[in-house]
Formats: C-alpha cells, structure tokens, sequence
C-alpha cells in the first residue's frame, strides 16, 4: 500500500523523519557529489532530497505518481513538480544523467514496468539510484513511516529486478541502522548510532541505496506499456498540496 503525499509530508516534518532526509540526502550526496549542467529527476517522494542540486542542475525535476498525490516543490521560484503515471514518464528517450528514486519501487504496481521506463528516459552514460526499504530491517515492520509500507526488498531481489530490466549495479550500500523511534535520546545519538550500526550490523540496516548503470542492448523509443509515451501535460484527478512543512536547501 502506498503513503498518500499528506502522509509523506506529515513524516518529513517530525523529528525522526528529519534525521532521515540529512542521513540520506548525506548518501546520495556521496554518490553524486557535482552535477554541473545535468539534468537531474527524482521519482516517487523525492523532493527532500533534490534541494541541493538546485544551485547547479541545468533541469530538475519532481516527479510524483498521480496514485500517491502531488505537492508543489520548491515553495518559491520555479516550480519543479510534475505528476506522472509512473511507468509512462512524459521524457523522451536518453533525457536524464541522474535519475534519483525514493518512496517508489516498493509501492509500484508495475515495478518492473518502472524499471523499463527509467531505463528508457536514462542517457547511455546516465545512473539511477534507488533508496529501497530493505526486508531485513525493522523499519519495513512497522507503519509509523513510509518505509514500513510497500514491498521491502533484499539486495538479491532488487540485483535481480536491476538486471531483467537491463541495468548493472554499481554500488551497494545501506542506511537507517538507527531504530525508527521518534524520541528525543533516539534522535540525539542518531548519527552515532548510524556509523556504528553501518559498521556492526549493515545487513539489518532500514533501506539499501542500490546504484546502477543501464546496459544498451535493448530497443528504445516507447515506453515500458509499448505505447507511444505522452508529452508533458498536467495530471487531473490528483491530490496537489500547495505549501507543505518540509525543509529546503
């Protein structure tokens, strides 16, 4: 079952999911340190982590699928926000360097579908990087977070998953290695508690941050459904929040 955006933006507001976005938004960092000129997309509930890449991308992109709802990001400037059918992405083919997916794979009806179309609109040098909550971590055991909802996978499965879908993973690590508790000595010694818990216990860690690369040797031009995929138009019948407690950078 996926988190509706109102459920996405209630987390990211509290402490505990604030700690999340600066350890994550730390990994992704890490794995894309500069992206000067590229064009940049996040799928799913991204938008926590894209404010960094603001000052530097020459396109950026929010994309939110029309069954978890929308939000208008970034709350001032230009608005970056799209809502999409998750696996018809209004791009064409060989569009994105950097193609970041968060709050997604483990909700969709249609991974592998997905997965097809990230492949399609990626460039041939282009990555993807998935945030995916890990089956073996507590965090996929309990709702109070949006990574307790969907399928949880196990880096085999998604390798699996990666590979049908023509990509080679590149990097593997994992995240969240503190409990999913919103109390005030959790959050205090959170950041100790994730160098320690990476270190001593990674295979129990919330979610694994998969990084791959797509192989080209299979056709391109529709989209995962073999339709012809629309241009950008606006979504309808949708919920669009317009201002949302959420942090920018």
């Amino acid at each position: 079952m996926r988190p509706e955006v109102t459920e996405l933006m209630e987390f990211y507001s509290r402490p505990l999911g604030g700690m999340v976005r600066r350890i994550l938004a730390h990994r992704i960092r890490a794995r894309w340190p500069r992206a000067p000129g590229s064009t940049i997309l996040g799928l799913g509930f991204a938008s926590p982590y894209l404010g960094s890449y603001r000052s530097e991308a020459a396109r950026l992109g929010a994309f939110m699928p029309v069954t978890q709802g929308a939000v208008v990001w970034p709350s001032s400037g230009g608005v970056h926000t799209v809502v999409v059918e998750e696996d018809q992405l209004p791009l064409p083919d060989n569009s994105v360097d950097h193609l970041l997916a968060v709050h997604v794979i483990e909700a969709a009806e249609n991974v592998r579908g997905v997965l097809r179309e990230i492949w399609r609109v990626l460039k041939p040098e282009g990555r993807v990087l998935l945030i995916v909550p890990n089956r073996r971590g507590v965090w996929a055991r309990l709702d109070s977070t949006p990574f307790g909802h969907g399928r949880p996978y196990s880096a085999s499965q998604l390798e699996r998953l990666l590979k049908d879908a023509l990509f080679t993973p590149i990097d593997w690590s994992t995240a969240l290695h503190m409990p999913p508790i919103d109390r005030r000595i959790v959050l205090r010694t959170g950041l100790s508690l994730e160098r320690i818990g990476s270190r001593m216990s990674p295979a129990f860690a919330g979610v694994i941050i998969t990084e791959a690369k797509k192989e080209l040797i299979a056709p391109i031009g529709r989209g995962a459904t073999g339709r012809i995929v629309p241009q950008l138009v606006p979504s309808r019948g949708t919920t669009f929040v317009s201002e949302r407690p959420i942090s920018e950078r």
